[in-house]
């Protein structure tokens, strides 16, 4: 194994299983060909043809068009066409900084191929000379990658929350880290994909924060989100990322990310080229 392996199982995807779903001409995402079928159900909010799926243009305003939506996805969560419905509301839009068109249930962003997004907080600590890093595994019971490993902290980006202030309440949440520390972590990077998984299509852009913790710092789940924390020397991480898959899918890019920028992956490694290009390939 190797740590390209790591990129190459956030890049499996078929276009050809898919078509465009559109909204007011823009193609803002991706709709598996057996899910079309479902959304046939619903012509007053979905229009299928040969060139895709569109938001029927009778849908005027944000407003309208996600009440329409929420209708129409709340039909077919009884028929259990999503994994793990949250009731948290994502925006839909062409781009991170376009004005989105409207919201959709986060459980369904990936059933319709709409680009998601994310926060993840590198937490590490410094030994000496040597770098640990605080590592959490997530909780049993979660519906998505239970018991897998994860970044000390890490969540999706809503609709009604700044990324900033998305980081800060995920911190809290997920690693009762206080609003004073989590607000000196430092935005460094970001790391994309598109893969196909169970839920559905993840078209992910995962925006990356380094904090350097205090060595008496102890983080603590409050959301019942996470099973327990430890605390990795930083060669530990790497391995485990580079020779298994014990890290959630998208965790394990974001840690390559962390030790290229440290420079515990340096020019001459033989994968360095590769893992520039690939951790950005979504």
């Amino acid at each position: 194994m190797s740590f390209v392996d790591r990129i190459a199982e956030c890049n499996v995807f078929d276009p050809a299983g898919y078509v465009p779903f559109r909204v007011d001409g823009a193609d803002l995402g991706l709709v598996h060909r057996e899910f079309v079928d479902r959304l046939r159900r619903f012509p007053d909010v979905f229009r299928v043809d040969g060139a895709g799926v569109v938001l029927d243009g009778r849908l005027i305003g944000f407003e309208a068009r996600t009440a329409a939506v929420d209708a129409a996805l709340r039909d077919l969560r009884g028929e259990g066409a999503f994994v793990a419905w949250r009731d948290e509301a994502y925006p839909v839009a062409e781009s991170f900084s376009a004005p989105p068109v409207f919201a959709m249930e986060r459980a369904a962003v990936p059933r319709f191929g709409v680009r998601g997004y994310g926060v993840h907080l590198n937490g590490y600590v410094r030994d000496g000379d040597r770098l640990k890093m605080w590592i959490a595994r997530r909780a049993m019971d979660k519906a998505l990658a239970p018991g897998k490993l994860d970044q000390i902290v890490a969540g999706g980006q809503p609709a009604d929350l700044t990324l900033r202030r998305n980081l800060v309440k995920e911190a809290a949440e997920e690693a009762d880290i206080p609003a004073g520390l989590a607000a000196r972590a430092v935005g460094v990077s970001a790391v994309s994909y598109c893969t196909e998984r169970a839920e559905g299509l993840r078209r992910d852009v995962e925006f990356i924060y380094d904090l350097e913790l205090p060595r008496d710092f102890t983080p603590r789940n409050t959301d019942g989100e996470v099973g327990s924390f430890e605390l990795w020397p930083i060669e530990e991480v790497a391995a485990t990322v580079r020779d298994t898959d014990a890290f959630k899918f998208n965790c394990a890019l974001v840690v390559i990310d962390f030790l290229i920028r440290h420079g515990l992956i340096e020019p001459d490694h033989p994968e360095f080229v590769d893992l520039i290009a690939g951790l950005r390939r979504g």
